[in-house]
């Protein structure tokens, strides 16, 4: 007998934990009746068809969510073709809430679990190993052709078996950890809301398995605990175990609410190696009305207090999060939304949109509040009573903007300069968004390098008293993250002999000397130009506090060398180490 658990994940670098507990849980006794297999929604689902039909599994299970939705989708209309023997279950958090529609939808789908599936999935794998498959009225948990059978109790957490036993199956990919269950919060258009007792798991269990991931030097564990921090002696036993048992590679990451962190937590917080933890946080909406629609209560004075604290440590990477679309939001109140989190400084500003999912809340009130969205997952809001669609468009396209000139931390230097030009920071990326379609760059998307040169381009046109600064800037964003092999137009040329002979007498001093590049002691003058940059400014744009200052009142300067070293970078940033270098060499 074979149960094949499918997962069909958003991209490889993904692994899925509903499947791989469900397999732990059920291990002990049952290993040899179980396969894994997961697939991504890239590729084709003819291919995944196929090898599902090669592996001629009894029964398969898929993990069903928002993202891989349409694919599975696509497998259920194929799939009893060409397994016409072979039950079919759903589970996961897409299914549990529509479960009597999706089975009239799909006549070949056998039953879905409900909600936490451990249990349920052993007590159906039970009765497949003794071929008792013809009634599963008596496993709780379950929504079959006959209705719902009884609904099960909510799982221990502690009583749960660890997912992981070897990491050589999830070589380059993130793995995922679960230390609590369920949500204190009720905001609206969260599934876990539905979810409202909080249970935790046994921190004993939880420092053992740390361990693990510690040992075997995991490059990232991703907590899916929904408010990681809402039972404070948790959250701190496990930040302390960290800061204990840091073995300097492995970097966690937590889902937050930032207002609801106190001091202790501050304290701890701002010991932890730089790119130890990194954290997710949801605002949402500065909007007091949207926040009360939305059940969600924050105290935003407080949180900009510890976003603020957090980034003056510079050793823990912020993911600040909004969401557009939600009631009483409109256009100008998602852009003072947008200004008074950019101005938090976050490191990632992630600009979402509303989701509408079936079993939350908000879900029951789409006609109060006017949303429409897509039939089609990711059922993501088109427009609402207070946004229209055309509103959701130049959305889009500011989202895009933030996402390739800020959130791509490429060009943070130039930004903050040029916010300046600007009334808004979303008015800045809401031009540049205007100037994207007016030369048809979305259509022709810019590379990576050539959008150096894009964005001088635009501050032409915005703040055109400034190119040379602008352009000093851009270059200095640019060498920061790339040793590049070949030059950039745009760049200011270096050919002249005064720079040439002092970036020859540099290196072949600093052979001698190791003044800067104490690391490199191995390498000789030749290596070590090559494996640095060295750049000559004519204005001190590694200062932007200065730079903005004195903006329309600098005058060119005698040339600076600024040396950036790419044998060390920024935990956070990635960016390289700089020197100001004198010109005594």
């Amino acid at each position: 007998m074979k149960f094949l658990l499918a997962a069909i994940n958003a991209k490889y670098i993904h692994s899925n934990p509903a499947v791989y507990s469900l397999y732990a849980y059920s291990r002990d006794k049952h290993e040899q009746s179980m396969e894994i297999a997961e697939y991504t929604i890239n590729q084709r689902t003819e291919d995944i068809l196929a090898q599902l039909y090669e592996r001629k599994p009894d029964a398969i299970g898929f993990s069903c969510y928002i993202w891989n939705w349409n694919a599975v989708c696509e497998l259920l209309d194929d799939l009893p073709k060409v397994l016409p023997e072979t039950d079919i279950w759903l589970g996961g958090p897409q299914v549990s809430f529509n479960a009597p529609q999706i089975l009239e939808q799909f006549p070949c789908i056998k039953g879905i679990m409900i909600g936490e599936g451990e249990v349920t999935f052993r007590e159906l794998l039970e009765r497949y190993e003794k071929q008792d498959t013809e009634d599963f009225s008596g496993v709780a948990g379950l929504c079959l052709r006959s209705g719902f059978t009884a609904e099960r109790d909510i799982t221990d957490l502690s009583g749960l078996p660890f997912l992981y036993h070897d990491t050589e199956t999830f070589t380059n990919r993130i793995l995922y950890y679960e230390s609590s269950r369920g949500c204190p919060y009720r905001c609206s258009y969260c599934l876990s809301s539905i979810d409202k007792k909080v249970r935790l798991r046994d921190i004993g269990l939880v420092k053992k398995e740390l361990d693990f991931f510690l040992a075997n030097k995991v490059k990232q564990v991703k907590f899916v605990d929904r408010t990681f921090n809402c039972v404070h002696e948790h959250a701190m036993a496990i930040w302390q175990y960290l800061y204990e048992h840091d073995n300097g590679v492995t970097n966690f990451h937590f889902e937050i609410s930032a207002d609801i962190i106190n001091d202790e937590e501050l304290e701890l917080l701002g010991k932890l190696r730089p790119g130890q933890i990194q954290l997710e946080i949801g605002v949402q909406s500065v909007n007091e009305e949207t926040l009360a629609a939305i059940n969600r209560k924050m105290d935003l004075k407080r949180l900009e207090y510890v976003v603020s604290r957090i980034r003056k440590n510079h050793n823990i990477h912020q993911h600040l999060d909004l969401i557009a679309g939600l009631p009483y939001e409109d256009y100008e109140s998602f852009k003072n939304s947008f200004d008074r989190v950019y101005a938090m400084k976050p490191d990632q500003l992630q600009l979402g949109f509303l989701k509408v999912l079936s079993g939350a809340p908000i879900s029951l009130k789409t006609q109060e509040y006017g949303i429409s969205y897509t039939k089609q997952p990711p059922y993501e809001v088109l427009y609402t009573r207070w946004l229209s669609y055309e509103d959701v468009i130049r959305l889009k396209k500011v989202e895009e903007m933030v996402e390739q000139y800020y959130n791509s931390d490429q060009f943070g230097h130039v930004l903050a300069f040029m916010e300046q030009a600007f009334e808004s920071p979303f008015i800045m990326f809401e031009t540049l968004a205007a100037f994207y379609e007016e030369k048809g760059y979305y259509t022709n998307n810019p590379s990576r390098a050539y959008r150096y040169e894009v964005l001088l381009e635009f501050t032409d046109i915005y703040d055109s008293g400034n190119r040379e600064i602008y352009t000093e800037l851009l270059t200095y964003d640019l060498y920061l993250r790339e040793n590049m092999k070949s030059r950039p137009m745009f760049c200011r040329p270096l050919t002249d002999d005064t720079y040439k002979r002092f970036r020859h007498d540099f290196y072949r001093e600093e052979e001698q000397t190791r003044r800067y590049l104490p690391g490199l002691c191995d390498h000789d003058s030749r290596q070590l130009s090559g494996m640095t940059h060295l750049e000559a400014f004519s204005y001190p744009v590694w200062d932007t506090e200065r730079l903005i200052r004195s903006r329309n009142k600098l005058k060119k300067q005698e040339d600076r060398y600024i040396l950036f070293d790419y044998s060390k970078r920024d935990p956070l940033s990635k960016e390289a180490a700089v020197y100001q270098v004198d010109g005594n060499t």
